[in-house]
């Protein structure tokens, strides 16, 4: 009994220790269980860092980059001021200063020919001589019927003198005295008449030389020896026989645009400049101008003198003649490729200082080819755009590009224009030409 006691008092102690262990394992399992829970929660945190977050992050990159694309990348250039003076480069032709064709005065046939192509004569030298037997002919016909008339005034004068003694006695009636002295009268013109026919002759036979009219050298023979020479005096075409030129001064002709008439006054410089001649320049004076615009080429006609006393210079060369023209007033040369055509009118692009865009109205002067004179609408501070885009407005932020080092400004207008018509013929010895173009400018 004592022994059954005992156990029982024992096992109250075995029970207790068990409900202590199993508490403790209780707590171990729940300790492992928030530890397995707070493992997976930093995994899911993890994992949502290590996506989400760089996604998140592209994300508003993206956004920033897209926001920055949306900014209009330009590049800008400062306006450049214009030259007090614009040099304008257009076609010439050059002419000699003095050019005639030489036709005879009498018919008949060449006889000889002292000058060729080339030649250089002097005023009153001879050129050629030509045969007239016809003439010839009528000349001593023409002094034989004065012979004849001399001869009747003669008589006619011995009659009426003694007619007029005789009617001093009454010897012969008043109507024989005047008929006598009419028929002296008569005679008299006769004579008068038979001698300017004589001097005709003679003046026509004189044609026979042919001389130089002033200092040259000629440019043309469109005869030879037995060749027909007719003067064109019974209504066929003339014989031209030389041609001469006097080279010592030339005569350039010009045509003006119409933009340009009103800076070209006479006394300005202008040079010559041919291709057969690199790297020189010819000088020469604008001596005269037309003082009218030519309603056909919408041009003015000038005139430039030029020297050229040792012929290096050949009349009918074409040429670009640069005219040195005052630029009046301020005005700013632009590249061509900052304009924007607008139905309100032309306008460039700048940027102002908060990086905004501003388009200002502008009004051009000359055309260049690769740039123009803006005339008005520019102060020459302003940063303009190069090639604008169509749809830019103003107050649209815009990003400015740096050039590259070493970029140049833009250049000043080139040597123009040309452009042009080539200048035309004028008459002779009038000083006109015509001429037109689109000018080159410096």
């Amino acid at each position: 009994m004592k022994v059954e006691q005992s156990t029982e008092m024992e096992e109250p102690g075995i029970a207790d220790e068990a409900e202590v262990d199993s508490s403790n394992s209780n707590q171990s399992r729940a300790a492992q269980r928030w530890w397995i829970a707070a493992l997976a929660l930093a995994l899911v945190a993890g994992v949502f860092v290590a996506g989400v977050v760089p996604r998140k992050r592209a994300e508003a990159n993206l956004a920033k980059e897209t926001e920055a694309m949306a900014v209009q990348t330009v590049a800008v250039v400062r306006p450049q001021r214009s030259t007090p003076l614009k040099e304008i480069v257009l076609p010439a032709n050059v002419q000699p200063f003095i050019d005639a064709p030489i036709y005879a005065r009498t018919n008949g046939y060449l006889k000889k020919w002292y000058a060729d192509i080339g030649t250089r004569v002097k005023a009153g030298e001879l050129l050629a001589e030509i045969e007239t037997p016809e003439v010839d002919q009528q000349l001593r016909q023409a002094r034989a019927d004065l012979a004849t008339a001399q001869a009747n005034l003669s008589l006619a004068e011995i009659t009426a003198n003694r007619y007029e003694g005789l009617l001093k006695s009454d010897s012969v009636s008043k109507q024989d005295a005047d008929n006598a002295e009419g028929s002296y009268a008569a005679q008299k013109a006769t004579v008068q008449a038979m001698e300017a026919n004589v001097r005709r002759l003679q003046e026509l036979q004189s044609f026979e030389r042919i001389y130089a009219p002033f200092d040259g050298v000629i440019t043309a023979r469109k005869t030879d020896i037995g060749a027909l020479i007719d003067a064109g005096s019974s209504g066929g075409s003339r014989t031209e026989l030389f041609h001469i030129a006097q080279p010592d001064k030339l005569r350039v002709y010009v045509n003006v645009p119409e933009s340009y008439a009103p800076d070209a006054k006479p006394g300005l410089d202008g040079d010559l400049v041919l291709a057969e001649f690199p790297g020189r320049r010819f000088p020469g004076k604008l001596v005269r101008t037309a003082d009218a615009i030519d309603q056909a080429t919408r041009t003015l006609l000038v005139e430039i003198r030029v020297e050229n006393p040792t012929g290096t210079l050949l009349s009918g060369a074409y040429a670009e003649a640069h005219l040195k023209l005052p630029n009046a007033g301020a005005a700013f040369i632009l590249p061509v490729n900052t304009l924007l055509f607008r139905s309100e009118g032309l306008r460039v692009a700048t940027v102002d200082s908060d990086q905004r865009a501003a388009l200002k109205p502008i009004s051009i002067g000359h055309d260049y080819g690769t740039e123009v004179e803006v005339v008005s609408g520019l102060t020459g501070n302003e940063s303009v755009i190069i090639n604008p885009p169509d749809s830019i407005v103003s107050g649209e932020p815009v990003r400015v590009v740096t050039p590259p080092a070493g970029t140049p400004p833009p250049a000043k207008p080139p040597l123009p224009a040309t452009g042009g018509t080539p200048g035309g013929q004028p008459p002779s010895q009038s000083g006109q030409d015509d001429d037109g173009s689109q000018p080159r400018v410096h």
